[in-house]
């Protein structure tokens, strides 16, 4: 077959059409970097120069959504590359009725507009990128604490809806306002649809409707990505979500990449363990867990990734591998 476009490629690779060989995509944390838009936009692009995937996950730090609100984090060498926070300032459920929406343009929102302008300049239309966009839920466990939130949920369900409301409107605006620098589609990462954390039904009414107002603003892209994260996910809940791929970590928590497919009609994506094998394994494991996931799929409907963020201290001889995994399998 004659060489695909990567495009074309993640399309067919989404309608089940043949394609040249599997898409792949890894993404990461750039920590400190993440603190700056230019600095991430340039690490974001040396790692795709340095591995060619096929569409670009810019990852920034999960406080970008809501330092507005005040919160304050730093990084202290989680090596997922994720920051800690050191603030959050939802003390009480009543101060969420305090919550006013952010304007997208400005502040870290601002910023992070600023960098996918020059992801956007820098990839010119060849490869595709996408931006990450956390759920309101999750934006409301970084401003209030990961009990807290559950606690305030149950003991003053009003309060966190109101506030939940005000984040879906700000992060939709930013959805809106993202479209305009050219993204082909969101991260939505979701990670409270897990039955460790929640209820179906409390994630009916705490998570479905404001995750359906913030996908509305990204409706007509082609390449959404939800994010299940966590363990005992809600798939079934939020498979019919709109997007065109879904990740989760498949090698750890039901359902396996080939029941997915099952129960999805889009692309799945994922394959390789972030842990025990980008990082603590080797090429061949990683070669090895990729054959797998091409064999569960039949090579149809599926991308080669991880099932959540790789971590920075993952080897670059393992990044390699699961890029090449789709063209020597």
């Amino acid at each position: 077959m004659e060489e695909m476009s990567k495009r074309e490629r993640l399309e067919a690779a989404i309608a089940g059409r043949p394609v040249d060989r599997p898409p792949v995509a890894l993404w990461r944390h750039f920590p400190v970097d993440d603190q700056d838009p230019e600095d991430l936009a340039g690490s974001v692009l040396a790692f795709q120069r340095q591995y060619d995937f096929d569409f670009v996950k810019v990852t920034p730090a999960s406080s970008y959504c809501v330092c507005g609100w005040g919160t304050d984090d730093r990084w202290e060498g989680n090596p997922e590359g994720t920051r800690e926070y050191r603030h959050q300032p939802i003390r009480k459920a009543s101060d969420w009725y305090a919550l006013e929406p952010l304007d997208p343009r400005q502040g870290t929102l601002g910023e992070q507009l600023r960098c996918l302008e020059i992801v956007a300049h820098a990839l010119a239309g060849h490869v595709p990128f996408i931006e990450t966009i956390f759920s309101p839920l999750a934006q409301a466990k970084n401003l209030a604490g990961r009990q807290a939130i559950l606690a305030q949920m149950r003991q003053d369900p009003q309060a966190v809806l109101y506030g939940l409301e005000v984040l879906a409107q700000t992060t939709a605006a930013f959805v809106r306002a993202a479209r305009e620098r050219g993204i082909d589609g969101v991260f939505y990462a979701v990670q409270h649809a897990s039955c460790e954390l929640m209820s179906e039904l409390e994630y009916q009414e705490f998570g479905v409707p404001f995750d359906q107002n913030v996908l509305q603003a990204a409706e007509g892209l082609w390449l959404n990505v939800l994010h299940l994260h966590g363990s005992r996910i809600m798939f079934d809940l939020l498979s019919g979500y709109p997007v065109q791929v879904i990740n989760w970590h498949d090698r750890e928590t039901p359902p396996d990449l080939a029941e997915g497919q099952d129960r999805f009609p889009g692309a799945v994506l994922g394959g390789l363990r972030q842990w025990e094998t980008m990082v603590k394994g080797t090429p061949a494991k990683v070669r090895c867990e990729a054959r797998d996931a091409l064999t569960q799929t039949s090579g149809r409907r599926f991308v080669l990734g991880t099932g959540c963020v790789t971590p920075v201290t993952a080897p670059w001889a393992n990044l390699r591998a699961a890029r090449d995994a789709v063209s020597r399998p």
